[in-house]
């Protein structure tokens, strides 16, 4: 059962990424801790990491 589930999850990933626009309209900004704007490159592929600290 948990293999069916698998890859029916799977077929549905595949499907849904084959669905998105191949290049974004508009540019991405996000804050960071300093409350700066930050934009992100869309000439070529961009891997950013996402880390949350609670205090």
């Amino acid at each position: 059962m948990k293999s069916k589930f698998l890859i029916l999850i799977l077929i549905a990933a595949v499907m849904l990424s084959g669905c998105g626009a191949a290049k974004m309209s508009e540019q991405i900004t996000l804050l960071n801790q300093d409350k700066d704007e930050v934009s992100f490159p869309q000439e070529k592929p961009v891997l950013f990491f996402f880390i949350t600290t609670y205090t």
